[in-house]
């Protein structure tokens, strides 16, 4: 693990991560349209930050969704609106399919990464954003925060010409590239769990020039923050409730 510390003086934020519920949670926000994208929107309606989360390619689950509301209720000192656009128009890949352990489920995820690839959903971002500034024009700044597909997804975003985003987050992402880190020019966290290639995870955070946090949660797998998350395991439950309250302090420091 490494950090670098905060920079103009940040201090330490306030951090109270709601109790972590395991099954029926109730959402705290609610659905809007933005930018033509049904969107879960969560956060206090005076914010003037905002983070845009990119879910996994299994989309609205409880735990993303819980995930995001922990991200806009947890810290006492700043105040986030957060945004889950619905990418996929209500058409995940369904979970049933992992894992992809016979032919038939490879072909399907197969076939879903071809229709979603992320440069094509990076591509969207900055429209997307535009749309958010343009609804509510109190909006100042951005982060981005992606799970798994959207991990990558945040990567290819940051690359942008006019990248909006002053700060990101990659959870247990997906095809770590450390050619990636290059082009990173904001403060950025990446949480990794046990599956993902450890020496690209270790290459990146190497590559990496700017405020950063890497960690490997070691015992979790690929997707413990987000729609593959057992909260009924205590051990899970601890580990996702630790990430987002990772994710949450570095946010707080240098966003």
């Amino acid at each position: 693990m490494s950090t670098m510390p905060a920079s103009h003086g940040h201090s330490e934020p306030c951090c109270n991560i709601p109790p972590v519920v395991s099954t029926g949670y109730q959402a705290k926000g609610t659905y809007e349209e933005i930018g033509g994208y049904n969107t879960y929107v969560t956060g206090p309606s005076d914010a003037t930050k905002a983070i845009v989360v990119i879910y996994d390619i299994f989309g609205y689950f409880d735990q993303t969704v819980q995930g995001a509301d922990i991200l806009a209720h947890s810290d006492e000192k700043q105040k986030y609106k957060v945004y889950i656009p619905d990418w996929f128009k209500g058409k995940p890949c369904p979970i049933e399919i992992y894992p992809p352990d016979t032919d038939a489920k490879k072909k399907e995820l197969g076939d879903f990464f071809t229709t979603y690839p992320p440069p094509k959903v990076a591509g969207l971002i900055p429209d997307y954003v535009n749309a958010i500034k343009a609804k509510d024009s109190s909006i100042s700044k951005f982060g981005i925060l992606g799970y798994c597909w959207g991990g990558k997804v945040v990567s290819l975003a940051l690359k942008a010409d006019g990248n909006p985003f002053s700060i990101a987050a990659s959870i247990h992402p997906a095809m770590v590239d450390p050619a990636d880190a290059k082009d990173v020019k904001v403060p950025f966290i990446m949480l990794a769990s046990g599956d993902e290639p450890p020496e690209d995870v270790k290459k990146f955070e190497d590559t990496l020039a700017v405020p950063k946090h890497v960690e490997t949660f070691d015992d979790q797998i690929h997707g413990w923050m987000a729609a593959r998350a057992d909260l009924s395991q205590d051990r899970v439950k601890a580990e996702y409730q630790r990430g987002y309250k990772t994710v949450v302090e570095f946010f707080g420091k240098n966003f």
